[in-house]
């Protein structure tokens, strides 16, 4: 499954990106950002730790990525390196608040 995943990525990432950056590159680049992925999904790692471990990994291929690359890439490639963390930061954030209100003492209603 995830060897599929990884070519299924490096040849998407390839049309995005400039023709120097090859998909054999991009492949390089990625794989062990999907060899550690496969790991901690083998070893069953809890839902959320797996999913902030994979926006890190996620991050850190788009970066080898722009370091392998000959041309500069295209901003919005370096943005979408961001966008799993951000996702990610938002689903924690709005659970830490869901969590608050339910804590948080519910006002009596009175009765007269």
């Amino acid at each position: 499954m995830f060897a599929a995943i990884w070519l299924l990525a490096a040849m998407m990432l390839d049309a995005l990106t400039p023709k120097e950056l090859t998909t054999v590159m991009i492949g390089i680049a990625i794989g062990p950002a999907i060899v550690i992925t496969a790991v901690f999904y083998y070893l069953r790692c809890p839902r959320l730790d797996f999913a902030v471990m994979f926006a890190a990994l996620w991050l850190i291929s788009d970066i080898a990525i722009a370091f392998i690359s000959p041309k500069q890439l295209p901003h919005f490639l370096i943005a979408l390196g961001f966008v799993p963390a951000l996702l990610i930061g938002i689903v924690l954030h709005w659970q830490r608040f869901q969590r608050r209100d339910e804590q948080l003492p519910q006002p009596s209603a009175k009765r007269s």
